[in-house]
């Protein structure tokens, strides 16, 4: 039987929303075999699959373990297509750096974050878990991004995110990043209490107002 691209790109947004890693990884380096260009495989494969996953969350029909998976068929796959990207391919909405602050090593919820966030289009530095806030202040000073984004998921640690909002005023450098927060124990009160620009509820709430932010519908 004679497989078309068409085919491998169905089976491969298939791949990303039911959360096969293996299986994304193999059709998306497939398609590059066959001359898809990258971008074609992202824009017709990789992001309607965890596009999709967001639209099953947001109904109740996927649960947190599902979007975990898609999120993870995601970047195995853009692992394989990201490499074959020429610089002029990939139009990015804006610049962000993300990581988890000192003293908390939970990384699921950013895994679902960061992928999304990629799959709308933007340049997405993670900086992983139990982050510093001088590491933290660091890499804005240095990648200068659009937004920071400090995540937090035990109320232990939710300090940290009022700390590097303060050092980033003592720094010079609030007036020229945005920034949101995100995490279980973090509200939109909270979000407000300590300055910050925005408040993630999930991964695609995050992608929503992140594009706001950027001023991109």
């Amino acid at each position: 039987m004679v497989i078309t691209i068409s085919t491998i790109l169905e089976e491969l947004r298939k791949a990303v929303l039911e959360g096969d890693d293996d299986i994304a990884a193999d059709l998306a380096r497939k398609a590059l075999e066959e001359g898809v260009k990258p971008s074609e495989i992202v824009n017709e494969g990789i992001a309607p699959g965890i596009e999709k996953a967001g639209e099953l969350w947001k109904k109740n029909e996927y649960f947190h373990t599902d979007v975990i998976l898609s999120a993870e068929a995601f970047r195995a796959a853009m692992e394989i297509v990201e490499p074959r990207f020429s610089p002029g391919d990939k139009k990015t909405i804006g610049k962000m750096i993300i990581g988890t602050v000192a003293g908390d090593m939970h990384n699921l919820g950013k895994i679902m974050v960061v992928a999304t966030l990629r799959s709308a289009g933007f340049e997405v530095v993670n900086l992983g878990e139990d982050v510093s806030a001088a590491t933290f202040i660091g890499k804005v000073k240095e990648l200068k991004p659009d937004i920071l984004g400090i995540g937090c998921y035990m109320t232990t640690t939710m300090s940290e995110m009022k700390t590097i909002i303060s050092q980033l005023q003592n720094n010079g450098l609030r007036n020229s990043v945005k920034v949101m927060v995100g995490g279980v124990p973090i509200t939109q009160e909270y979000a407000d209490e300590i300055g910050a620009d925005a408040w993630g509820k999930d991964a695609f709430d995050t992608v929503d107002k992140a594009k706001n932010l950027m001023g991109v519908e």
